[in-house]
């Protein structure tokens, strides 16, 4: 496997391959990669000729107190299990690679649809989302870019980004990935001790719950919404910070009484560790 630190390099390494007609696939990172980035890698590693990972822990997308120097930076760990999961190429660029000018350039979705959500409490969060996988897209240039559905709201931005700014690519959104307990898998599972690690399947299970109403014939957003809360509630190292339901896609308010797919998404604060988790309320679910 090769590690491409320029963009230079990266371009050097895949424009032969393009003149060739292979395919490539792209798999956007910040690094710390665990099994559900695995199952990404993957899933580009069947479909392409070629993957590429991104590992770029991304600084226009962390708020002022948030936890971007914290956040785990394991490049030598992660180029082995990308290398294991089929990767052909990891690109791990420079901060000042990626941006290398002072004024910045950005790209950004407006609208509701990063407004709500985790849009509410990280109001930059997304511009830093969509200007860093835009940068990504246009220098690997990718036939397909995988995302997984736990970051389900970056997903629907991601979706519209690539619509309204006509990028020539398909989009994989890959189910979650979840511990044998349920617990969806996120590189800030780190940061839980053993008690917040336990406390933290609340999150599955209130999700679960709200299944077991949906597939009941529950189809009332408030009352669904009660469900989950009531869940949380009952766990005392859970601060919520948001349950709510929203149209996909698009993220528009939902009909009621819920018709179509209903993204059900949650995002709970376990001691200081925030995790987010959703479920996909419709004909398909996707938990």
């Amino acid at each position: 496997m090769i590690l491409c630190k320029s963009i230079a390099e990266l371009r050097a390494l895949l424009k032969p391959l393009k003149t060739q007609g292979k395919t490539v696939g792209l798999v956007p990172t910040m690094g710390a990669l665990h099994a559900g980035h695995g199952s990404l890698i993957a899933a580009s590693a069947r479909e392409n000729d070629f993957t590429v990972v991104s590992v770029f822990v991304n600084p226009t997308q962390f708020g002022p107190n948030e936890d971007l120097d914290a956040y785990p930076r394991t490049l030598e760990s992660d180029c082995q299990l990308a290398e294991k999961m089929g990767a052909n190429a990891v690109f791990a660029p420079s901060v000042h690679e990626m941006y290398p000018s002072e004024d910045m350039t950005w790209v950004e979705v407006t609208g509701n649809i990063t407004k709500v959500l985790c849009g509410k409490s990280r109001p930059i969060h997304f511009r830093g989302v969509t200007t860093v996988v835009a940068k990504l897209f246009l220098i690997a240039a990718p036939d397909r870019a995988y995302f997984g559905q736990k970051d389900a709201q970056q997903a629907e931005v991601i979706k519209r980004m690539v619509k309204d700014l006509f990028f020539d690519l398909e989009l994989r959104i890959m189910p979650i990935v979840r511990e044998e307990d349920g617990l969806a898998k996120s590189s800030r599972n780190t940061y839980l001790n053993a008690k917040e690690r336990q406390a933290a399947l609340c999150l599955s299970r209130s999700l679960k719950e709200a299944e077991r109403l949906y597939r009941n014939g529950e189809r009332n957003p408030e009352v669904l919404k009660k469900a989950v809360r009531n869940v949380l509630n009952a766990e005392p190292l859970a601060e919520i910070d948001y349950v709510d339901i929203y149209a996909v896609p698009g993220l528009k308010e939902p009909a009621v009484p819920l018709t179509g797919e209903n993204l059900l998404a949650i995002a709970v604060k376990i001691g200081t560790t925030r995790l987010i988790d959703n479920v996909v309320l419709g004909d398909i679910t996707t938990c």
